[in-house]
């Protein structure tokens, strides 16, 4: 490894394969290609957590111009980003069960997909990176290998549930989905519709809500940040006569919130929160479950929408699509979702770094 000290803002940015039959590889390349470029504020270099000869083999077969080249510690992505694409390989005896067929995932790659995200959290704990992009996985294929997390989100938090904070911080995890025009995050995930009701609490909204407002001054630098919170049912309850959990539950979470100083309106009907008038009011939605919210900001921005996970000790973002297995191969995935992914990782940083100095946490 380069004993090159690289200065904190040129820390690159670590990005993890995903999904290897998907279009993760090809997205990560025409990324390079976009942001190889100077950009407004120079350069943001990140480095790919893969195979490098697999990741040259699919260059070849998609006929792009796109030199790999194999690193071995991220103090040297910065210098190498300038050549081609920096790719830090995982252990040969894990890249060696790599035989990769476009468009057919196998259980047999998930020990390589969980080991290229353990890498890419090691490095971002231990400060070598500046945050994590996570290429999409196919989460059928890791629960059959017995991974137990629903997703990416749950994942990171497991990894980095001993990490410390900032002491003035609320611990998340918890999803948003960040676009131009939306930032949107929905208080259930993963779950079946029948038990988002039942999941729904004073203290699981008002532990949400916070580390939205707290992510909102610390990693996007929104002053005053203003929450709009959805109701669960139509109309957001009408006065209890379609349902009740506004009036039990989002209710009184928002006065709790209101008395600590949070900026939040609602519950509101969630068919009258996005459209451009209503938007402008607020900083980001809050929503009670997954739909409710992930619709909304993929009709408006699905190309250009972001996954970022609130609340870690560690930056980490996401494209804010699937493995796209049916396109897999093909040369015709799009990157633009990454390419902002990697943008929202490198700026989060900054304004991280920005706000605890302001606040003395640095």
């Amino acid at each position: 490894m380069s004993e090159t000290v690289t200065a904190p803002d040129d820390l690159p940015v670590a990005v993890t394969m995903g999904e290897p039959s998907g279009i993760g590889t090809e997205i990560t390349l025409k990324a390079y290609l976009h942001l190889r470029e100077l950009a407004p504020g120079g350069v943001i270099p990140f480095l790919l957590i893969d195979d490098p000869a697999r990741v040259s083999a699919v260059r070849r077969m998609l006929g792009m111009d796109v030199p790999v080249v194999t690193i071995s510690g991220p103090a040297e992505a910065k210098n190498a980003f300038a050549s081609g694409l920096p790719v830090l390989p995982l252990p040969a005896a894990i890249n060696d069960t790599l035989q990769i067929s476009h468009g057919k995932p196998s259980v047999e790659h998930a020990n390589v997909v969980i080991a290229s995200i353990d890498k890419s959290v090691k490095l971002a704990l231990a400060g070598e990176v500046s945050g994590i992009v996570t290429n999409p996985i196919q989460k059928e294929v890791l629960t059959s290998s017995g991974f137990k997390f629903p997703g990416h989100t749950e994942y990171l938090g497991h990894l980095t549930k001993n990490a410390e904070m900032p002491s003035s911080l609320a611990r998340g995890p918890v999803m948003m989905l960040a676009g131009k025009s939306l930032k949107v995050t929905p208080v259930t995930v993963h779950i079946p519709l029948e038990d988002v009701a039942p999941a729904l609490s004073v203290d699981r909204i008002v532990s949400v809500c916070r580390v939205v407002a707290e992510s909102l001054l610390r990693d996007f630098a929104v002053q005053n940040p203003v929450l709009a919170v959805a109701g669960l049912n139509p109309h957001a309850g009408e006065a209890g006569t379609i349902g009740l959990q506004e009036q039990k539950i989002i209710g009184p979470a928002l006065e709790v919130l209101k008395r600590a100083g949070v900026n939040v309106m609602g519950p509101l009907p969630a068919d009258t929160m996005f459209h451009e008038q209503a938007r402008a009011q607020y900083h980001a939605a809050i929503t009670m479950y997954h739909d409710q919210g992930l619709i909304p900001i993929k009709t408006i921005d699905f190309f250009g929408a972001v996954n970022i996970t609130l609340g870690l000790p560690i930056v980490r973002t996401s494209p804010d699509h699937g493995t796209g297995l049916n396109i897999a191969g093909k040369g015709i995935a799009n990157p633009q979702s990454l390419v902002e992914a990697i943008k929202m990782a490198h700026l989060t940083h900054l304004n991280r770094k920005r706000f605890d100095t302001l606040t003395g946490q640095a």
